[in-house]
């Protein structure tokens, strides 16, 4: 099997990502697999992760410092913004090509040995299970792909787990309360797991303490961001462990939301190695932190951002950055596809604040059509309203009308994201 017919392979096997339902919820296909390939999953220890958002930075931001300790980490990541490769990472760098097709090809036989059909998402994540395995890794990083009990990630036994936050994300699977959410995402919790909770709500406090974790750290109370100011490229923060104040920490990461991930994956590595890290660990580890569609700037004149903000509280956390860190002298331009209802997305970015929306559909079978996407934009009273079918058209469109002072923000799903980006680095090199 090569490249290509790996990827076939997974087109063949997607479900919940053409449709954007699950039939029916189970472990029992990915257990299944593992065995068969001996249960690699369980070769290195795992930090779990899990969060209605903020789960792709803090997961990056582990990754950093477990490797700026000197270990060999696996990372594990959905969805990809412009390859499939990019969710299984060495050290930062996707899996090849070669050894990509390798994995999904064993994957294929075993399907043909143990009667199990896997979806996309079970088969990538067998495959990253064994390549892990394969090349040794000291410790893997695993972010949970929907919600996390019945996620096919959590067959891990985690050393540590994390919960970033809980919102109203997915209800059509776990809801319709956050207490529901909140139930789904404590599920990743084992015995023997030390719980890392970003997630502050008292009335959900009781979930997950009583998910039965080995121990327990919660943010504002065992961990917290101290200081939290704007920097040139970043973020520059005092963080607070149980053990140690870290001072003056950089962070090339833009949004101070970010700074609530540092610490929380900060919490998460100490927790791991029972010992807190030295302060030159902690600058090496956040300073190398990139996280691509995550509130990424890809040009300077005119500004142009992308961001993977994917549901209203994601959405809401990307305009108060764009608002409240940036200050164009030009016009503001709002490129904008999504998944989720329209009307609420362009609420939370403040659309009706941009002088220009131009509407997009998001690549995916599961995309708001662009006209639809227009409609709520009007409908909240958005001025300039232009509709492109698809992401390169509203990115081309954009920047034609763009001035060098103007500000672009691309932003409404890792699909539009990722679609952008390939886009904008070519106009604007």
């Amino acid at each position: 099997m090569d490249y290509a017919a790996a990827l076939a392979y997974l087109d063949d096997h997607a479900s919940y990502d053409v449709t954007g339902r699950i039939a029916s919820p189970s472990l029992e296909p990915i257990t299944r697999l593992a065995a068969t390939m001996g249960d690699p999953h369980l070769a290195a220890p795992v930090i779990h992760v899990t969060g209605t958002n903020g789960k792709g930075s803090t997961v990056q931001m582990i990754t950093r410092l477990l490797m700026a300790q000197g270990l060999t980490v696996g990372t594990y990541t959905s969805p990809h913004l412009e390859r499939v490769n990019e969710r299984i990472c060495r050290d930062g760098e996707p899996i090849s090509d070669e050894e990509f097709a390798e994995q999904i090809a064993a994957v294929a036989a075993l399907e043909g040995i143990t009667g199990v059909r896997p979806s996309y998402f079970e088969a990538v994540t067998a495959a990253a299970f064994r390549w892990f395995a394969d090349v040794a890794v000291d410790v893997a990083v695993i972010e949970v792909g929907l919600l996390g009990r019945w996620d096919a990630t959590n067959i891990v036994r985690s050393q540590v787990a994390v919960v970033t936050n809980i919102g109203l994300d997915h209800t059509e699977f776990a809801g319709p309360t956050l207490l529901d959410i909140a139930r789904e995402k404590a599920g990743i919790v084992k015995s023997d797991s030390a719980l890392v909770l970003g997630e502050t709500s008292p009335e959900l406090f009781d979930v997950f303490r009583d998910s039965g974790p080995a121990s327990m750290l919660v943010r504002d109370i065992d961990f917290e961001t101290v200081d939290n100011t704007l920097a040139v490229g970043g973020r520059l923060l005092d963080l607070r462990t149980p053990t140690t104040l870290y001072r003056d920490v950089y962070l090339p990461l833009h949004g101070a939301h970010q700074g609530d991930n540092a610490a929380l994956a900060l919490a998460a590595v100490e927790t791991f190695f029972a010992a807190p890290l030295s302060d030159e660990v902690v600058r090496e580890g956040l300073g190398a932190v990139s996280a691509p569609g995550r509130y990424e700037v890809v040009g300077v004149q005119p500004l142009v951002i992308i961001d993977g903000a994917h549901n209203p509280a994601g959405a809401d956390t990307c305009a108060q950055v764009f608002f409240d860190d940036f200050h164009p002298d030009g016009r503001r331009h709002l490129v904008v596809g999504t998944l989720r209802d329209p009307g609420a997305m362009l609420a939370a970015l403040r659309a009706d604040e941009f002088d220009v929306v131009v509407a997009c559909t998001a690549p995916t079978p599961r995309g708001v059509p662009a006209v639809q996407v227009a409609k709520a934009a009007r409908e909240l009273g958005c001025g300039e309203v232009l509709v492109a079918d698809t992401v390169a058209e509203a990115c081309r469109l954009t920047l034609e009308r763009c001035d060098a002072d103007d500000a672009v923000l691309v932003t409404g799903s890792l699909f539009v994201a990722g679609g952008a980006r390939p886009v904008l680095r070519r106009a604007l090199d």
